[in-house]
């Protein structure tokens, strides 16, 4: 019987931005204040995974993190491989802006607030843009690891593309889901042939979102 491929999802370390600025694809460095939580994160995650980041630095150095406390606990990862296709969204002209910026863009704002999928900042992309190349390369990596651990150490928008890909959802509806920094979302592909849930015939399961290893519920990431 084929084996499910199993994508634990990592949203990288939180990053300093009191400003509140939309950074997308700014290449900010991720910081680790609380390393019990890096720690508790790295405990919740398969041994013999292959793992993936995106080419934003603060996924690399949040995977370099990870990799510390797992050696700590007597565990080692593979070096991760960067895939440009996993990255944030990619604000074009309206990347680095606060929100009183982005409001004094008048209806450009209101068409972003009114349908945040949807909408194409200047030189850059929407987040229908992301899900579709998220999507892309999640079916190859699927592939290419079938019946496997897959860790992504990845972003939000990225996350909340894989998934809309397993619910079915359209992008507005999946810009709803919180997804806290250093967050874990594991999500299940099921092959035909595969066990699937009672009643089901997804090719996707959805096992956590944004869960927060050590945490309570509500908990996570108050510095955002």
């Amino acid at each position: 019987m084929s084996e499910p491929t199993r994508w634990w999802w990592v949203r990288h370390g939180p990053v300093q931005n009191p400003d509140r600025r939309l950074y997308g694809q700014d290449d900010l460095d991720a910081h680790f204040p609380d390393p019990a939580a890096v720690a508790a994160l790295a405990a919740a995650l398969p041994d013999g995974a292959v793992w993936y980041t995106s080419h934003l630095k603060r996924t690399h150095q949040t995977a370099v993190a990870i990799a510390d406390a797992l050696r700590a606990q007597g565990r080692n990862i593979p070096g991760p491989i960067a895939r440009a296709d996993l990255a944030e969204q990619h604000f074009g002209d309206w990347q680095g802006m606060t929100f009183s910026e982005l409001r004094a863009l008048g209806p450009d704002f209101d068409r972003l607030w009114n349908e945040p999928g949807e909408t194409r900042p200047p030189g850059g992309e929407s987040f229908a843009d992301v899900l579709a190349r998220v999507a892309a390369d999640i079916d190859a990596l699927t592939r290419t690891h079938a019946g496997q651990d897959i860790v992504v150490v990845a972003h939000g928008g990225s996350i909340r593309a894989a998934l809309a890909l397993a619910l079915g959802l359209d992008a507005g509806n999946a810009l709803g889901f919180r997804i806290d920094t250093l967050s874990l979302t594991r999500i299940d592909h099921v092959p035909p042939g595969a066990d699937r849930a009672p009643g089901t015939l997804r090719r996707w399961r959805v096992e956590a979102v944004n869960l927060v290893p050590g945490q309570t519920l509500n908990g996570g990431d108050k510095s955002r």
